[in-house]
């Protein structure tokens, strides 16, 4: 069983278009005391099933191993229940990741340190979210201008809609911390099934543009709603987490 899935707050704002599919999930880790993979593979269909991380071959690199035979090493702890809760709801997504990196891998081996492709794909498979939301939000939030983001602007979060695609991020949110950052990825606003926006996603990641790292940096507590602490106007005053424009 996963470590820490009973500290799961299925209520949190931020797992909200998760907790259809991972509170009966982490019931039944609790209540089986079955292994994450085994789990996560009774769940649903996907492109790939779930195996003891075990399987994997030492010295093979994980994502090569997931492209060769559609299987995720999967250990049991709370990072990886995560990572299959995210296969779950965006297979297509989560496909394309593992092709574009297998793709790096067989072009330029696994070296001391990944290209910017894979650099940036990791990033986002670990930490990234999507958001759509009014233009004026966008720039302010390129821009870096928390006051006018979260102060000014702040009613227009009512038409925005933030939703974490990193299992690293959600797996850091089980103990939430002001400091906590996700990469975030522009989305249609247009788009609002969660399959819908699995397969645009899977469409869009192309690596040209990808290998940029398109992303900007938010405090996810600092979303309106989603942490008691920021109607505090001092809350944005902090900037070791709402960080200046280099």
């Amino acid at each position: 069983m996963a470590a820490g899935v009973e500290r799961i707050d299925w209520a949190a704002p931020w797992l909200q278009p998760w907790q259809a599919i991972g509170e009966p999930l982490a019931g039944r880790l609790l209540g089986a005391g079955a292994p994450v993979h085994a789990v996560l593979s009774a769940a649903c269909a996907t492109p790939v099933q779930f195996a003891p991380q075990g399987e994997l071959p030492g010295g093979m690199a994980y994502e090569q191993y997931i492209w060769d035979t559609r299987r995720v090493p999967t250990r049991d702890n709370l990072h990886d229940f995560f990572n299959g809760l995210v296969w779950l709801q965006f297979p297509l997504a989560k496909r394309r990741i593992n092709e574009l990196q297998a793709r790096a891998i067989a072009q330029d081996g696994v070296g001391a340190e990944r290209g910017p492709l894979r650099d940036a794909l990791t990033v986002f498979d670990e930490n990234g979210a999507l958001l759509s939301a009014p233009p004026a939000l966008w720039q302010a939030l390129q821009a870096r201008d928390w006051g006018r983001l979260f102060g000014e602007l702040r009613p227009q979060w009512q038409h925005a809609r933030l939703v974490l695609f990193g299992h690293a991020l959600m797996e850091k949110l089980v103990s939430p911390r002001k400091p906590i950052v996700a990469h975030v990825y522009q989305a249609p606003a247009a788009i609002k099934s969660i399959a819908d926006l699995d397969a645009w996603l899977a469409r869009n990641m192309q690596p040209e543009p990808w290998a940029t790292k398109p992303f900007s940096p938010l405090p996810v507590l600092g979303v309106p709603g989603w942490w008691p602490d920021n109607e505090a106007p001092g809350f944005y005053a902090d900037a070791q987490v709402f960080r200046p424009p280099r």
